[in-house]
């Protein structure tokens, strides 16, 4: 093999095994939850189930108002990193739901949701926690896969969109849960929104990591 080809095929082992540490690194200790293919683990509220399908690897919410909740597990998550990776088609509208728990209908009303929403007419943007710690500012685009991490500590909740912070927010300690949503940090599962018939959003690689 001659020097310089020797040296090409050097840095592109190096570069390949530098990839492949980093993925390690940075997924270390994350369970995947959603294998790609069924809906195992996962269960249906039980209205509009149409709504949501799979295809290509992906969760697809499209249709009447459903939610998808996470009920793998059967110990709670309280301390987690969450990540997920979403799209959205133009004038869409979805969520991802941290400490919630399974309801037969209507929107959930335990834990805070993490809005999914480019260029609908709700002007609370993706990043934000709803009606919470709203972010008002366009973060990605439709048509685009982008990421979600999602940090709950005792009663910190961090949520990055493509590794930019969009929320970094402590919860009051004086806070108290509300009449009809109970937005407070707790324990319990995660969730996916099925908000409407004209939104299509997509999910897909979805991994969780206990901290506590």
């Amino acid at each position: 093999m001659k020097p310089k080809m020797f040296l090409m095929v050097g840095i592109l082992l190096l570069s390949i095994c530098s990839f492949a540490s980093a993925q390690g690194k940075t997924e270390k200790g994350f369970k995947k939850i959603f294998d790609g293919k069924t809906f195992k683990g996962w269960k249906k509220s039980n209205e509009n189930q149409d709504t949501f399908t799979i295809k290509d690897g992906a969760i697809i919410a499209q249709g009447p108002r459903c939610h998808l909740y996470y009920v793998g597990d059967d110990k709670p998550f309280v301390n987690f990193e969450l990540r997920v990776e979403a799209m959205t088609a133009p004038g869409s509208n979805g969520g991802i739901y941290i400490h919630t728990q399974y309801q037969e209908t209507g929107f959930p009303k335990y834990g805070y949701e993490v809005q999914v929403n480019q260029t609908h007419t709700d002007w609370r943007r993706t990043g934000g926690l709803y009606g919470v710690q709203d972010v008002k500012e366009q973060l990605v685009k439709d048509n685009e896969w982008y990421s979600y991490h999602i940090t709950v500590k005792g009663k910190h909740i961090t949520v990055k969109v493509n590794d930019k912070v969009a929320v970094d927010w402590e919860e009051p300690a004086d806070r108290k849960p509300g009449t009809d949503f109970t937005r407070i940090l707790d324990k319990g599962t995660f969730a996916l929104q099925g908000h409407d018939p004209k939104s299509i959003v997509y999910y897909k690689n979805i991994r969780v990591k206990r901290l506590d």
